[in-house]
């Protein structure tokens, strides 16, 4: 006689709080709970965490600290993939800063999710260019990321959200990624 299939575990994505991974009906993983990224977000946890980022990274470039490069890729890499529900500048920005500023002002997910895929482009190639000889193309590129770190944080004004809207325009992200970026009354929220 077999078991029953545990139930499905709801994740709820608009939170961006650590959620267990759901079950299908015959107890395998669901992959897209484990890499989903939460729509709407909290801007004022992305920019906490885009200040943050600043920090780390103009820490890195004062001291020339070549390990605080690969802790940015890996922070940049975990947002990616899992949303705020492992890095811990995330989880920071999540759980104790953002819920001390009060009401939460939400925002689509996906362009902060392709913004945050910009960070670990530009991060991971900042680590291979500076681990293969070439320390001060390296540190260029780390200083462009705390510039737009820095319009995010201080500024409000998301680059890699401009992009992301930018190339939805041409037609080279789809519509449907977004609904809430294409439709203006779905962003008065």
């Amino acid at each position: 006689m077999t078991k029953p299939a545990p139930p499905l575990t709801p994740v709820r994505q608009s939170s961006g709080a650590a959620a267990p991974a759901a079950a299908d009906t015959r107890g395998r993983l669901d992959w897209r709970t484990v890499f989903a990224f939460p729509n709407p977000v909290n801007e004022y946890a992305a920019r906490i965490t885009a200040g943050l980022v600043v920090v780390l990274a103009v820490a890195t470039l004062l001291t020339g600290w070549s390990w605080g490069l690969v802790a940015l890729a890996i922070g940049f890499w975990l947002r990616v993939l899992f949303g705020p529900r492992i890095s811990p500048l995330a989880l920071l920005s999540v759980k104790v800063l953002a819920p001390r500023i009060g009401h939460a002002k939400l925002v689509a997910g996906p362009p902060k999710r392709f913004a945050q895929g910009i960070g670990a482009a530009l991060t991971t190639t900042a680590v291979v260019l500076f681990f293969t000889g070439f320390q001060s193309a390296a540190w260029v590129l780390l200083a462009l990321l705390i510039v737009a770190a820095s319009l995010e944080a201080f500024v409000g004004f998301c680059l890699g959200c401009a992009i992301f809207g930018f190339l939805q325009r041409r037609g080279l992200i789809p519509e449907d990624v977004c609904e809430a970026c294409n439709n203006v009354t779905l962003r008065r929220t």
